[in-house]
C-alpha cells in the first residue's frame, strides 16, 4: 500500500512534455489514481479499525445523535436572545422578557443535558474501543511464530499497543463527537446568519476561504513532521526497556551516567521532532483569532450602518455576533480534528499492520493429535533466518520488508542436516558460538519451519501435528531462562495447569530444585519476582527445568540449562533423568563435555552443519575438534566457556577435515 502511495509524488513529469491536452490528460489520470489510492488506502484502515467496536455500538451511535441535539438547543438560543431583545427590552414587554427567558433557561438545561450524554456515551465508545483494539493485537501477538515476531522490534510492538492506541482513541473520540458537531453547528450558524442578513453573511464566506487555505498548508507540512516524530517513540521506548531489564549490569559496570546520556539523546530527539511539528500546529491559533478578530470588526462595521438605515435591530446583530463565533469556533474545532487524525492516521497503520499480520506456522486442516515416540528425524534440513528491513518512505511512514534468505547458502544457519536419534536416547550437541545449536532444536517444537527438507518426530512430519500436541510433547527449556510474576508453584504449574503439589515436589526433585525451595520459608508459596530477580541463575534454571518435566514430554530438551549449574548439581540431574525417565528423548546442549559425555551420543555442530554424531569414545578418537576441546576442559579444570569453546572450532578446521571420512563412517554406523 506504501508502495502504491508513491504514485502521488509522480504527476509532476506530466508537465515536461507533450502536448496541452495530453499534458491535462496525463495530470486528470495521475490525480485520480492518486486519489483512488488514497481512497483505498484510508478505507482499508477504516473498515480494520471500525471492526473493532463491536460491543461499543449503542454508544458510538448515541453519541452523535446527543451532540446533534446539543447543537440544535446551543444554535436557537441566539435565535431566541434576538426576540427577548427586540421584543421584550426595546419593546418594553416584561411578559416577553420572562417568556423568552424561560424558554432560553429551558434550552441552556436541555443542552447540558444532551452534552453530559454526549460526552458520556463518548467516553464509553472510546475507551472500549481503545481496549478492543488492544485485546485483539494482544491475542494476535500471541499467534505469532518466532518468525513473526522477529519481524517487529519489542519497543516497537509495545509502542503500537500503547501510544499509538492512545492516539487512535483520542481521533476517535473527536470524530464521532467534535467532527459531527463543529460541521452541524458551522452550517446552522451559517444558514441562520443567511436568513438574519445575507449581505453580512458575505464577511463569513471570506473567513472561510482564508482559513481553509491556511489550515490546508499547515495539515501538509505538519503530517509529515508528526510521522517522523513517532518514529522516535520506538527508540525511546528500546532506551528505557534495554535499561531497566537489565537494571543489575549497568549498576554492575557503573553505566549509569551512558545510559543516562543515551536516554537523553532519544528523549531530545523527540522532543525536537515534535517541537518543529508543533511550531506548524500552533499558527493555527493565531491566524484563527486574527480572522475571528476582522469577522468581528466588518461585521460590526456593516451591521451599524444597517442599523442606521433601519434594515436591521439590535437583537439581530447581537444573534450575528454569536453566529460569527460559533462559525469560526467551529472551524477552529474542525483544525483540531484535522491536525489529531494527521497524528493518528500514522499510529492506525502501524495497528493494521500487527492486526492483519498473519502466523507463519499454523495448524493444519486435518492435525494429528497424538506423538507416538521420542523418536526424532533429520532430512536434509536447511534453514535461514528471515532478514528484517526498516525503511522510510518520503512522508515518514516505515516500512517493514521480511525477505527469505534461502537462495544464498551463506545466509543458512543449518545446511544438510541428517539425523535419526532413538526414542528414549539421550544425545548431547555441543558447537561453537553461531553453530546453530538452538536453532537446530528450534524446528523439533516447530518454532520454526525448515526452509528446505522435513523434521519428524515420532514417525511423522512435525508440519502434521497440532500445535499443542506437539508443544506439549517436546517440551524446551529456553537458553533465556525466564520466570513470570507469582509464587514458585504458579510459575511450575505452567507446565501442567492442574498439577497437585506432589507432581510439582516430584519434578523440582527430578531437576535438584527441591533443595533451595525447601529452604525458603514459604516453600513453594514462595513469591517470584518479575523475570524472576529474586533468585539466582541456577536455581531459575532448575526451576525452569522442574518445569518443563511437569508436562511428562516425550522430547526434553534443555538448551544450555545447566550452565548457571555447579558441575555436582548439574551431574546430578544427569543421574536423575537417567534412572527416572529413561523412556524420555532427551537433547542436551552444553558448553561442558563433562555435561554430555555420558550420553547415548553426541553431535557436532561447525558453521551450521553436522561435523560429527558418535559416541564419546569414538569421537575422541576420530573427531580432532572434540579431542581438543575435550583434553583442554580436562587440563583447565573441567569448567570451559563458550568463547574458548568457539576458538578451538576456528582453530582446528584442518584436522576436522581430514577425520572427515573417519566421522561420516561413524554416523552411518549410529545411524544403522
Amino acid at each position: 500500500m506504501t508502495h502504491s502511495l508513491r504514485i502521488i509524488t509522480t504527476p509532476y513529469c506530466a508537465f515536461t512534455q507533450g502536448a496541452g491536452t495530453l499534458r491535462l490528460r496525463l495530470v486528470f489520470y495521475y490525480v485520480r489514481t492518486a486519489a483512488c489510492v488514497l481512497w483505498r488506502y484510508f478505507m482499508h484502515i477504516f473498515k480494520v479499525l471500525m471492526g473493532q467496536i463491536r460491543q461499543y455500538k449503542r454508544s458510538t451511535l448515541l453519541t452523535p445523535v446527543f451532540t446533534l441535539l446539543e447543537v440544535v438547543m446551543e444554535i436557537l438560543i441566539p435565535y431566541i436572545t434576538a426576540s427577548l431583545i427586540d421584543q421584550g427590552i426595546e419593546g418594553g414587554s416584561m411578559d416577553k422578557v420572562l417568556h423568552f427567558g424561560l424558554i432560553m433557561l429551558l434550552m441552556a438545561f436541555a443542552s447540558l443535558f444532551f452534552g453530559i450524554m454526549s460526552g458520556t456515551f463518548a467516553s464509553d465508545a472510546s475507551t472500549g474501543f481503545a481496549a478492543n483494539l488492544r485485546q485483539s493485537m494482544y491475542e494476535n501477538i500471541q499467534t505469532f511464530s518466532f518468525s513473526n515476531i522477529d519481524k517487529y522490534s519489542t519497543p516497537g510492538l509495545v509502542t503500537r499497543m500503547t501510544t499509538d492506541v492512545t492516539n487512535v482513541q483520542n481521533a476517535f473520540m473527536m470524530i464521532i463527537r467534535i467532527a459531527v458537531r463543529a460541521p452541524f453547528m458551522m452550517i446552522i450558524s451559517l444558514i441562520m446568519c443567511v436568513k438574519i442578513n445575507p449581505r453580512v453573511s458575505v464577511v463569513f464566506l471570506v473567513a472561510l476561504l482564508v482559513l481553509a487555505v491556511v489550515l490546508v498548508l499547515i495539515i501538509g507540512h505538519a503530517t509529515k513532521a508528526f510521522r517522523r516524530a513517532f518514529r522516535r517513540y520506538d527508540d525511546l521506548n528500546a532506551s528505557v526497556q534495554e535499561n531497566v531489564s537489565a537494571i543489575r549490569v549497568v549498576k554492575a559496570f557503573v553505566r549509569e551516567d551512558y545510559e543516562g546520556q543515551k536516554f537523553t539523546k532519544a528523549a531530545e530527539q523527540l522532543y525536537q521532532m515534535f517541537t518543529k511539528a508543533q511550531k506548524l500546529v500552533v499558527l493555527n491559533m493565531p491566524v484563527m483569532t486574527l480572522v475571528v478578530d476582522f469577522s468581528i470588526i466588518a461585521v460590526s462595521w456593516m451591521s451599524a450602518h444597517f442599523i442606521v438605515q433601519g434594515t436591521m435591530t439590535t437583537g439581530e446583530l447581537t444573534s450575528l455576533l454569536s453566529y460569527v463565533m460559533n462559525v469560526l469556533f467551529s472551524l477552529m474545532m474542525l483544525s483540531f480534528i484535522f491536525v489529531m487524525i494527521t497524528m493518528s492516521t500514522a499510529s492506525a497503520q502501524r495497528i493494521c499492520e500487527v492486526l492483519e499480520e498473519q502466523p507463519d506456522i499454523v495448524n493444519p486442516e486435518d492435525p494429528v493429535m497424538h506423538v507416538k515416540d521420542g523418536s526424532i528425524d533429520f532430512e536434509d534440513v536447511d534453514f535461514a533466518y528471515k532478514r528484517r528491513n526498516v525503511s522510510y518512505d518520503d512522508d515518514g511512514n516505515e516500512i517493514i520488508t521480511v525477505e527469505d534468505v534461502t537462495k544464498d547458502r551463506a545466509d543458512e544457519t543449518l545446511h544438510a542436516i541428517n539425523l535419526h536419534i532413538r526414542s528414549g536416547e539421550t544425545v548431547g550437541i555441543i558447537g561453537g558460538t553461531g553453530s546453530g545449536k538452538s536453532s537446530l532444536v528450534s524446528l523439533i517444537s516447530r518454532l520454526y519451519d525448515p526452509v528446505n527438507g522435513t523434521v519428524r518426530v515420532g514417525g511423522r512430519d512435525v508440519r502434521e501435528y497440532d500445535l499443542e500436541v506437539l508443544r506439549n510433547e517436546v517440551s524446551v527449556v529456553l537458553q533465556q531462562n525466564t520466570l513470570f510474576s507469582g509464587t514458585i508453584l504458579d510459575n511450575l504449574r505452567w507446565g501442567k495447569e492442574d498439577a497437585t503439589l506432589e507432581e510439582c515436589r516430584e519434578a523440582c526433585r527430578l531437576a535438584c530444585a527441591d533443595e533451595f525451595i525447601d529452604r525458603f520459608p514459604d516453600g513453594y508459596e514462595t513469591r517470584i519476582t518479575q523475570g524472576g530477580t529474586n533468585v539466582s541463575g541456577g536455581q531459575k534454571q532448575r526451576l525452569c527445568i522442574a518445569r518443563a518435566l511437569l508436562k511428562k514430554p516425550k522430547v526434553l530438551i534443555l538448551d544450555d540449562s545447566t550452565s548457571a549449574c555447579d558441575t555436582a548439581t548439574d551431574s546430578k540431574i544427569r543421574k536423575a533423568f537417567a534412572t527416572k525417565i529413561p523412556g524420555t528423548t532427551k537433547l542436551i546442549i552444553a558448553q561442558r563435555v563433562s555435561s554430555v559425555q555420558d550420553a547415548d551420543r553426541i553431535i557436532v555442530l561447525d558453521g551450521g552443519t553436522v561435523t560429527a554424531f558418535d559416541t564419546h569414545e569414538n569421537l575422541l578418537e576420530t573427531n580432532a575438534i572434540y579431542k581438543e576441546i575435550y583434553e583442554s576442559q580436562v587440563q583447565g579444570g573441567g569448567d570451559f566457556d563458550e568463547a574458548s569453546l568457539s576458538d578451538h572450532f576456528e582453530k582446528a578446521p584442518a584436522a576436522a577435515g581430514q577425520d572427515k571420512p573417519a566421522q561420516q563412517s561413524g554416523r552411518k554406523e549410529a545411524a544403522e
